[in-house]
């Protein structure tokens, strides 16, 4: 009797950990390497970027794709003229991208880029986020560097090895949520993981989420409620449920390359770049 008790509590554990593993909604094939996605309310379209040929090589095949919320394809070159564009944020109606060492400014009613703005010396910019104010925030991984827009000037905003290859930013009231890529490992050399951090936008002083440094190669970064974080691995081919008091849950297994999500409170949905792959994939959450 106690052998049948431990397996039907084993099937009940097992039963609801499959019921609560996300649920494949719908798959877009056909991009080329894409790896931010956002949503415009006013248009209710998709916008992903599209690296196209090699990553941080300016040969001009990058662009922005525009995707109705369910995976349709509207425009797969919505805007051309980029080189390797990463990271995406929205504000004022106008799209922001990171793009190699430019932050690329597009008008989106009227289909075209209106201003490129250049980051001297940087590397490869990668994530953007927008703040309440109008201030945009873009951060160069390998200088762990965060370049800031404001007010038409675009400058380095703070340059900390803190940062750990700085990648994933979200704006929080006063803060800036950072989630670290690390480093990948080069020959003769291990890996560095990355954590999550919170940046002051008032002083910039950089504070750690205890017990989830050094945890994974994170790219993605979306609030799922106060205090918790959706964040994927790249590395890892991975979405994880991180909590400021140090949970670090698995929820979804993809394969490598799972980069800029967005995630969708109203229906629980999580977008997905699947970068190597060349898709884009969305699940439901339970």
């Amino acid at each position: 009797m106690r052998r049948l008790a431990e397996l039907l509590l084993t099937l009940i554990f097992a039963t609801a950990a499959a019921a609560a593993a996300p649920t494949l909604l719908w798959e877009t094939k056909g991009l080329a390497l894409p790896e931010s996605v956002v949503l415009d309310p006013a248009s209710d379209a998709l916008y992903v970027s599209n690296i196209g040929g090699e990553v941080m090589r300016k040969d001009g095949d990058g662009f922005i794709a525009k995707l109705k919320p369910d995976g349709t394809m509207i425009e797969r070159e919505w805007v051309k003229g980029l080189n390797g564009p990463t990271g995406l944020a929205l504000h004022g109606g106008k799209l922001y991208v990171a793009d190699i060492d430019q932050l690329v400014e597009i008008d989106v009613a009227g289909w075209k880029i209106v201003q490129r703005y250049q980051a001297k010396d940087a590397t490869f910019l990668n994530d953007v986020a927008a703040g309440p104010d109008g201030s945009i925030y873009v951060d160069d991984m390998p200088n762990n560097t965060i370049w800031r827009l404001k007010d038409g000037t675009f400058g380095p905003w703070l340059k900390d090895d803190a940062l750990n290859g700085p990648n994933g930013l979200v704006v929080q009231g006063d803060n800036l949520i950072v989630a670290q890529f690390g480093k990948l490992p080069e020959e003769g050399q291990e890996a560095v993981k990355g954590g999550l951090v919170s940046v002051s936008l008032k002083d910039k002083s950089i504070t750690p989420f205890a017990n989830v440094m050094s945890t994974g190669h994170w790219d993605g970064l979306e609030p799922l409620e106060p205090g918790v974080y959706l964040v994927t691995d790249w590395a890892e081919g991975a979405l994880y449920r991180i909590d400021t008091k140090g949970n670090a849950e698995r929820i979804l297994d993809t394969n490598q390359g799972s980069a800029d999500h967005l995630y969708l409170p109203e229906t629980k949905t999580v977008i997905i770049p699947m970068m190597i792959d060349n898709a884009l994939a969305a699940y439901t959450l339970k």
